[in-house]
């Protein structure tokens, strides 16, 4: 996750979304309840304790440098943002630190109005050179979520009033600014602990053992491998208090997770599998939603690497062999499909109706179009990653056998992922299996499958190789106003989904176990869960 995370692989940042499993010792320490920091408090309102088992993908909580799943639950309550989204909508960001915001006809100026009455936890107010600051810092450390503000110039109008420029027409940019990684410190006490706009900043250790942000949280102690603890703001400005005095996030795994909020020694457990979801009894609930993640399968294009799946007809062949539902009985309860490369819950995702079907006899006559006689193809995965608690084996396996019925053969090539990952990153996988996951809930992120961006290239798809598609492409990221922009992404899925490189397959469930005192759950597919908008009952 050290380099632009997100702009990855398809394993990337939330590619982390993979387990990390603990050893025996941390483990133990995480089940057990007694009178350890964990265990929950039976007082009622904000006297309680919530107690939430994850499997940690994080490093730091300086939200400058924070790009990780993890990291982002954390940042949210720690951190306000200029703008934010209300439960799980996504398409229209809302005023939080900003009480109002205003993006010009070209679309390269948003004009911000700052909320007045809003302080950090020290009770100073939040200012206009906080803003600048924060967002400054993000852009100048060149950490992992500096790209978010790649060509954004920030500039202080005046007291009230923050303006964002943007060296091209920049329409992703309100959908951007939500993310927790661009929240707002207090540039005093960052700047005093060794805080700088620029790659030289020491503030990290400091903001790994306390908050400087103006969140409904503060942070009371911080371990990557272990624990994270929050503590009510007691300054919090909102105006809907945390109803948690304390929140701890224990590192756990899935199968752990699974025991411990069965037995009441936690309150959520995030990462259970879709099978392991299937046996949670008790007094609890569970919530079984799309996750934003799309695997997604790629066909080389690039002869020097495959002389079989550079051939449309071939493409399509696999396109139509291909048994969707069956991905989707794998996946489990709560999963799609991908009708495209852009999730369901986003502007210009196309309508289930408009996904691929399976079609034997025409995956048959693509091939037998195609003029290449019984192809074997090298289907590469990471073998010892998960996504939402899956296994890439048995998805791989099943493609395997879907493809035989059409008449290809599918040789499967697991490897480590970091073995896995140099091949997808430098185009050389013939038939790859991946996933990417949302830098922000914006379509703009997903022109990276269009020939010569990210994606395209590490499907051998070259810049030129479909103009027509590439002119959309750049239109659509200039184009400001939701109905045009929905109408061109649209047409680039379509004709993704009827010639290009890529195959999308799923997006697999994100199950959330919560016990039945924990109200106000909503999945966010940045932040994943706002810990300030659960209620205890």
């Amino acid at each position: 996750m050290a380099t632009r995370p997100r702009r990855r692989t398809a394993w990337q940042a939330k590619a982390a979304l993979l387990p990390v499993l603990l050893t025996g010792a941390l483990s133990l320490a995480a089940c057990s309840g007694g009178s350890t920091p964990t265990t929950s408090s039976q007082s009622g309102g904000a006297s309680k304790t919530l107690v939430m088992d994850a499997s940690f993908t994080l490093k730091t909580a300086d939200p400058g440098r924070n790009y990780e799943p993890t990291g982002l639950i954390i940042g949210k309550a720690l951190y306000d943002t200029l703008l934010t989204f209300e439960g799980t909508d996504v398409t229209k960001p809302l005023p939080s630190l900003a009480e109002s915001y205003e993006q010009s006809q070209d679309g390269k100026t948003l004009t911000l109005k700052l909320r007045q009455g809003a302080t950090f936890s020290d009770g100073s107010p939040v200012t206009a050179d906080d803003v600048v600051f924060s967002l400054d810092r993000v852009r100048e450390m060149k950490g992992n979520p500096s790209f978010l503000l790649d060509g954004v110039k920030v500039a202080k109008t005046d007291e009230t009033t923050v303006t964002l420029t943007s060296k091209i027409a920049n329409p992703a940019l309100p959908f951007i600014l939500p993310n927790p990684a661009l929240g707002i410190v207090n540039s005093k006490v960052v700047k005093a602990n060794g805080g700088t706009a620029d790659s030289s900043d020491k503030a990290e250790q400091y903001l790994n053992g306390a908050s400087a942000g103006s969140g409904p949280y503060q942070l009371e102690s911080f371990n990557a491998q272990s624990q994270v603890v929050l503590k009510a703001n007691p300054k919090y400005w909102g105006a809907k208090k945390p109803a948690y005095a304390k929140v701890v996030l224990r590192n756990v795994e899935s199968a752990t997770q699974k025991l411990n909020v069965q037995r009441g020694d936690s309150q959520l457990a995030l990462d259970l599998s879709g099978d392991q979801i299937k046996g949670v009894s008790g007094n609890l609930q569970t919530t079984k939603t799309a996750s934003a993640n799309v695997v997604f399968l790629l066909a080389n294009q690039d002869s020097g690497v495959s002389k079989v799946t550079n051939n449309p007809k071939v493409v399509e062949a696999i396109r139509k062999g291909v048994d969707y539902q069956g991905l989707l009985e794998l996946a489990g309860e709560g999963s799609v499909q991908a009708p495209g490369v852009i999730p369901t819950m986003f502007l210009g995702a196309l309508s289930p109706d408009q996904a691929v079907k399976r079609d034997v006899e025409g995956a048959k006559a693509a091939l037998a179009a195609s003029g290449v006689s019984a192809p074997s193809i090298k289907l590469e995965y990471p073998s010892d990653i998960t996504l939402q608690g899956l296994s890439f084996q048995p998805f791989a396996e099943r493609i395997q056998a879907n493809l035989k019925e059409v008449g290809i053969t599918v040789e499967l090539a697991p490897a480590p992922v970091a073995t896995a990952l140099e091949n997808y990153r430098n185009g050389k996988e013939e038939l790859g299996l991946w996933y990417w996951g949302p830098d922000y809930p914006d379509p703009t992120d997903y022109l990276v499958f269009l020939p010569g961006k990210t994606v395209g290239l590490r499907a051998g798809w070259k810049a030129g190789a479909d103009k027509e598609l590439e002119a959309v492409g750049d239109k659509a990221a200039t184009t400001i106003g939701d109905d045009e922009r929905k109408q061109l992404y649209t047409d680039i899925q379509n004709k993704l989904n009827a010639s290009g490189p890529f195959i999308p397959l799923i997006q697999p469930s994100q199950n959330i176990v919560t016990a039945a005192s924990v109200t106000g759950l909503a999945f966010h597919p940045v932040w994943t869960v706002d810990v300030a908008a659960l209620g205890a009952k």
